[in-house]
């Protein structure tokens, strides 16, 4: 009982802390987004409405910070997250769930496979210790530091502009309008091959390495040696002795991977031009809309602390330590 009312405690005060980072952080900013939308839209704003634009968005005079501060929390209970100046005062909520879906779809897709792939194949190489499975070491940790905007470029130029094999932007072919048809389905899979290959390659490494090195370590521990001894199968050994423990630390690395899904990938989402919520993000961040930006930010903590609990579920459940240790 300890152990979950101690984590619920430091997850409610990260959630609190992070969201009074969130509102302040935008706000350090040189500008503001009033100023920025008049800009935008010079001689179609008058001196009045740009006064009633300051007060509607709080960002007059009679408020100060602090009173900005628990007028935002007012509208957090609400379910208010404002609405965006740099997309015609739409609400916030309706700007990120047109782009949530696209960034949760490709990214999260791909970083499931990357997970799964490289936690099976840095599980079977560590077994595998001192065989010819080593060699796939160098290219792993090689793929490992690949960035991604380099591994986008290749893959554009390769397999779109020499092969012709995939398109080499956007989500789905211009013109078309969003469905529920085969042929709109085909075009998203085909538009969402080459960021999301970009992707597996890219994180592949990482989940191998770190999972061979855990298996290493964990092969060497007496309770493999015993299990051995008893004459299990090498499967049984490998994926329910071996393999249980050696994964625990990459759930940890997993789960945060998870949390920033939503963020999506953003130097990816940039080179493919694909309308994902980090593009988002950087369009906000521009155009210093902070209803905008704040929205997106509290999405992307809520997520990563929903991982995080997540992994520690998880974490409990494959090693009943951790709960002894925290009661």
């Amino acid at each position: 009982m300890r152990f979950f009312l101690r984590k619920t405690a430091f997850y409610l005060f990260t959630a609190w802390a992070a969201i009074t980072i969130n509102f302040f952080l935008p706000r350090m900013m040189k500008g503001d987004p009033v100023t920025a939308y008049i800009n935008k839209h010079q001689g179609q704003i008058s001196p009045e409405a740009a006064d009633s634009l300051r007060t509607l968005f709080g960002l007059d005079d009679g408020r100060n910070v602090i009173q900005q501060y628990f007028d935002y929390w007012g509208m957090l209970f609400n379910g208010d997250l404002g609405r965006s100046f740099s997309k015609g005062l739409v609400p916030v909520s309706d700007v990120i769930m047109s782009a949530l879906p696209w960034t949760i779809g490709l990214v999260g897709i791909a970083t499931v496979i990357s997970f799964c792939l490289g936690t099976g194949l840095g599980a079977l190489i560590g077994w595998k210790r001192g065989s010819k499975a080593d060699w796939t070491v160098p290219f792993a940790t090689f793929f490992s530091t690949v960035p991604y905007f380099w591994m986008g470029l290749i893959a554009i130029a390769l397999f779109s502009t020499s092969l012709g094999w995939f398109p080499a932007s956007h989500a789905f072919n211009k013109g078309t309008a969003p469905s529920l048809s085969w042929d709109f389905v085909g075009q998203v899979i085909s538009h969402g091959t080459l960021p999301a290959l970009t992707i597996v390659i890219s994180s592949l490494g990482g989940w191998i390495l770190g999972m061979r090195n855990m298996m290493i370590t964990v092969l060497d521990e007496d309770y493999v040696t015993v299990a051995e001894a008893k004459g299990l199968s090498n499967r049984r050994v490998l994926w329910k002795y071996a393999a249980r423990n050696a994964v625990l630390p990459q759930f940890s690395s997993f789960a945060l991977t998870l949390g920033f899904i939503v963020g999506g990938t953003l130097v990816m989402e940039l080179v493919f031009s694909y309308p994902g919520v980090g593009k988002l993000l950087l369009d906000a961040t521009n155009a210093k809309d902070y209803p905008l930006m704040q929205g997106i930010f509290l999405i992307i903590t809520l997520t990563v602390l929903l991982a995080n609990v997540f992994a520690d579920v998880v974490y409990a459940w494959l090693d009943p330590r951790s709960r002894q240790e925290e009661a």
